[in-house]
């Protein structure tokens, strides 16, 4: 999966630094004149996003992550738009192929519409995860589901099986950035 703006890109990052730390509004209790500040109404909202507890059956939180549940984070580090988002994992004993099945279905159902790699030479969709997109009240958002969690701290420890995670995100001014580039 080849995010477009770095705002996207970052997502992946943020969640691995982010998830087992933070909760809601955790970063935009941090106050200052950075673009998170005043930002925990957003990442909330984001947070209720019923997608994000929408798993297919027979997933559950990685051992390591009970208890967890949605996190959420706003990354502000690069100069550009800030990146919200609220994300999950799961530990899930089936394929890619069978998450990816789940989510595009419900995604759908939801008002979500997927969005393909333009790159010809991109890997498939279930090699790295996919990604769907939807406006609600008037702000662009991102859903991916991403199989790459070896970045994660901690590394979400699943068992036999798969872990991913799911994110729901958004630019900072409910801007329009792209899954891919």
């Amino acid at each position: 999966m080849s995010p477009t703006s770095s705002s996207t890109a970052r997502v992946g990052l943020a969640a691995a630094l982010l998830l087992p730390a933070a909760f809601l509004g955790g970063c935009s209790a941090l106050g200052g004149d950075d673009g998170c500040h005043g930002t925990a109404a957003e990442l909330k909202r984001l947070a209720a996003q019923p997608l994000l507890g929408a798993a297919p059956t027979g997933a559950a939180a990685p051992a390591n992550y009970r208890g967890v549940g949605v996190t959420t984070g706003c990354d502000d580090d690069s100069g550009g738009k800030p990146w919200l988002h609220a994300d999950r994992v799961y530990a899930f004993p089936g394929s890619p192929d069978d998450v990816l099945a789940h989510y595009t279905k419900t995604a759908a159902a939801e008002g979500w519409h997927p969005e393909a790699d333009p790159d010809p030479a991109a890997p498939p969709a279930t090699v790295e995860g996919s990604c769907w997109t939807k406006t609600e009240k008037s702000r662009h958002l991102l859903l991916s589901v991403d199989f790459r969690t070896e970045g994660f701290s901690p590394t979400p420890k699943v068992g036999t099986g798969l872990a991913y995670a799911i994110t729901v995100g958004t630019e900072g001014d409910g801007g329009t950035p792209t899954c891919w580039h």
